[in-house]
C-alpha cells in the first residue's frame, strides 16, 4: 500500500471502530445469528455467488463456472434442488474448484484444456472496504497478504461468542502471545475480536518486537490501534515483549490470575503454549484453572498432555487466517483434535487427491464462504489439509446450538522426502513428539526433522536434537526413529529401510527452530537460495493457520 492509500485505510479504520467496538453481541443475539444463518444457508451462499462471482467480472471462479457452463440460474436450480453440499460436490467433479497453490496465487489455473494466470488478490471480496492488509505467516511457502475487515471480524463473533460460552472461558482474563505487524496480523485480530466480545486482553505479549522488524509504519499503526480503542473506553494492551525462551513470565502471569479470578485463558500457538507448560512445570509452577490454546498446528496429544501436566487445559480450535475459525474444539471429544465445523459461515466438502510428489491419496478439504462478510471469497478451495469428516451427536453445547458435523483428526499435505522416498509428514509427528521424548528425554519441543537441500540441491535428513539432552549414543537416537517408522505402515517402512541404507537421517545438536511467528514445526524444509552457502532463513510457518 503506498502512503496515500494506507492514509485512507487508516482512516476509513478509525471511522469504524467506534461503531464495532459499540455494538457488542450478547449470548441470545449470538445464538439468533448463528441459528438463522444455520437456515438460510442456501440462500446465504446463492447471494455470495450473485454478487461477488457472477456480479464480479474479474472473478477467477466466474471464469470456471463458464466454462463449466455453469450460470446462476443453474447454480439455483442445483442448490435448490440437490441440497448446498452436494451441489459444490457436483462443481468439484465439473472442474469448478481451486487449489491451494493456485489460491496463494503461486500457479496458474490449469483447467478445461486452458490456463489462467492468478494472483492472491483476485480472490479478495470485492464488496467490502479493506481497512488494511495483513500477512500470513506460511507453512509451505512465504506467507501472503489477505485483507483484514472490520466487517469480517464481526460477523466471525457471534460463533466465537457461543463457543467461548461453551468451552467455560467466556468472561475470564484473557491475555494473547501474538506477533505484531507486519510478521503478524493475528494479534491485532485477536485484540478486535476480544474486544468485540466485551473482553478485552489483558496482556498483549509478543515473542516478535518493533526492534526484529523495523518499520515506522506499523509501529504508528500499533500505537494508533491502541489510543483508539482507549480514547472509545476500550483499554487495549500495548505489546510487551515476551521472547521464547522467556515463557516462564507468562507462566508467572497464569499464576497469579488463576489466584485471583480462578481461571484465565492464553490464546496462541500451540507450540508456544507448550513452552508455557513446560517453563511451569520446571518452575513448579501450578497453571491449574488456566486454558492454553493449542491453535495454528494440529493439537497433537504429546503437545495435549504435556500441557495437562502443569495443571492447564489445552484447547485445540481450528483456525484459517483468511476464514477465521473453522472449527470449535468438541467437548466431548473423540481424540484431542477434534472440532465442530462451523457451517453457519462455511460449507465443506471433501474430494480425494493425492498429496503432492507422492502417490498417497488423501480426502482433502475445500471450503466455501457462506455469508458475505468474508474478506476473501471461497468456492470449493483447497486448504492444504485433509481429515475425518462426519455428522455425529456427541452431547456437548455446540450440538445445542445445530452444529453436529465434526473435523478429526486433521492434517496437512507436508511431505518428508529423501532418498526417493516420500511421506505425509504425519506419519514422523508421533515419533518426534512421543517415542523420542519417551527414550531419550526432553519434550516435543527438543526434536525436529528438517529437510535440507545441499548445494548440489540432494534433499538431506537433519535430527535436530535440542544441546540441553545428555545423550551418549546419536546413533541410537536414529535407530529409534527409523525402528518406530518402520512400524508405522508398510510405506513408511520401506522408507526407514531406504534411509537405514543410504545413512540418510544425521543428527544435529542444536535447538529446533522456530518460525518467524513463533511456532516450532516438527518437520520443517529448508531450501538454499541460488548461490548461497547458508539455509534460505527460517521456514515460514503454517500458511493459513491463525
Amino acid at each position: 500500500m503506498g502512503l496515500v492509500s494506507d492514509s485512507v485505510a487508516y482512516t476509513r479504520f478509525a471511522v469504524g471502530l467506534r461503531r464495532f467496538l459499540r455494538e457488542i453481541p450478547t449470548p441470545a443475539q449470538a445464538e439468533e445469528i448463528v441459528r438463522r444463518r444455520l437456515t438460510e444457508r442456501k440462500e446465504n451462499f446463492l447471494l455470495v455467488a450473485e454478487k461477488a462471482v457472477y456480479g464480479y467480472a474479474k472473478s477467477p471462479y466466474l471464469t470456471l463456472l463458464r466454462e463449466a457452463r455453469c450460470e446462476l440460474g443453474d447454480l439455483r436450480n442445483a442448490v435448490r434442488r440437490k441440497g448446498l453440499e452436494t451441489a459444490l460436490r457436483d462443481l468439484r467433479e465439473a472442474g469448478v474448484y481451486i487449489t491451494f497453490e493456485e489460491f496463494k496465487g503461486r500457479k496458474p489455473i490449469r483447467r478445461f484444456g486452458k490456463t489462467w494466470p492468478v494472483a492472491q488478490k483476485d480472490f479478495d471480496n470485492p464488496f467490502l472496504r479493506r481497512y488494511f492488509y495483513g500477512r500470513t505467516s506460511g507453512t509451505t511457502g512465504p506467507g501472503t497478504r489477505f485483507p483484514v475487515d472490520l466487517e469480517t471480524i464481526a460477523a466471525r463473533q457471534p460463533m466465537r461468542l457461543l463457543a467461548r460460552i461453551a468451552q467455560g472461558i467466556h468472561n475470564v482474563p484473557v491475555a494473547i502471545w501474538r506477533g505484531v505487524p507486519p510478521t503478524n496480523m493475528v494479534g491485532v485480530k485477536n485484540i478486535l475480536g476480544n474486544a468485540k466480545l466485551g473482553n478485552v486482553p489483558l496482556k498483549w505479549f509478543t515473542p516478535i518486537t518493533f526492534d526484529d522488524r523495523p518499520s515506522w509504519k506499523h509501529r504508528l499503526y500499533v500505537e494508533g490501534i491502541v489510543r483508539l480503542g482507549r480514547l472509545h473506553g476500550v483499554p487495549f494492551p500495548y505489546p510487551e515483549t515476551v521472547r521464547l525462551d522467556e515463557a516462564v513470565v507468562i507462566a508467572r502471569w497464569l499464576e497469579e490470575m488463576v489466584r485471583a479470578h480462578g481461571k484465565c485463558y492464553l490464546s496462541t500457538f500451540g507450540s508456544m503454549s507448550l513452552r508455557v507448560a513446560v517453563a511451569a512445570l520446571d518452575e513448579g509452577i501450578d497453571l491449574t484453572g488456566a486454558v492454553l490454546s493449542l491453535g495454528g498446528e494440529p493439537p497433537t496429544e504429546a503437545k495435549a498432555s504435556a500441557v495437562r501436566r502443569s495443571g492447564a487445559r489445552p484447547l485445540g480450535n481450528y483456525n484459517i487466517s483468511e476464514l477465521g475459525g473453522v472449527g470449535k474444539a468438541c467437548m466431548n471429544p473423540i481424540g484431542e483434535n477434534d472440532q465442530h465445523f462451523m457451517k453457519d459461515r462455511l460449507a465443506l466438502i471433501q474430494h480425494p487427491r493425492l498429496a503432492p510428489g507422492t502417490e498417497i491419496e488423501v480426502p482433502a478439504l475445500l471450503f466455501t464462504t457462506i455469508v458475505p462478510e468474508m474478506n476473501k471469497i471461497f468456492l470449493n478451495v483447497e486448504t492444504d489439509d485433509y481429515g475425518t469428516v462426519e455428522t455425529r451427536s456427541c452431547g456437548c453445547p455446540f450440538e445445542g446450538y445445530g452444529l453436529t458435523e465434526h473435523i478429526r483428526d486433521i492434517r496437512s499435505f507436508r511431505k518428508l522426502a529423501g532418498e526417493g522416498m516420500t511421506l505425509v509428514g504425519s506419519e514422523m509427528e508421533r515419533i518426534l513428539e512421543e517415542v523420542l521424548p519417551a527414550r531419550f528425554g526432553g519434550t516435543p519441543l527438543d526434536y525436529q526433522l528438517v529437510e535440507r537441500e545441499d548445494e548440489q540441491g540432494f534433499t538431506r535428513l537433519l535430527l535436530m536434537v535440542h544441546p540441553r539432552l545428555s545423550i551418549e549414543n546419536e546413533a541410537e537416537v536414529v535407530e529409534t526413529m527409523l525402528t518406530a517408522l518402520g512400524k508405522s505402515s508398510k510405506l513408511a517402512g520401506g522408507a526407514a529401510t531406504i534411509w537405514r541404507q543410504a545413512k540418510a537421517i544425521r543428527v544435529h545438536r542444536e535447538p529446533p527452530v522456530t518460525t518467524g511467528a513463533g511456532k516450532l514445526l516438527p518437520l520443517r524444509l529448508e531450501r538454499r537460495e541460488p548461490g548461497s552457502s547458508l539455509p534460505a532463513g527460517r521456514v515460514p510457518d503454517r500458511v493459513s493457520r491463525g
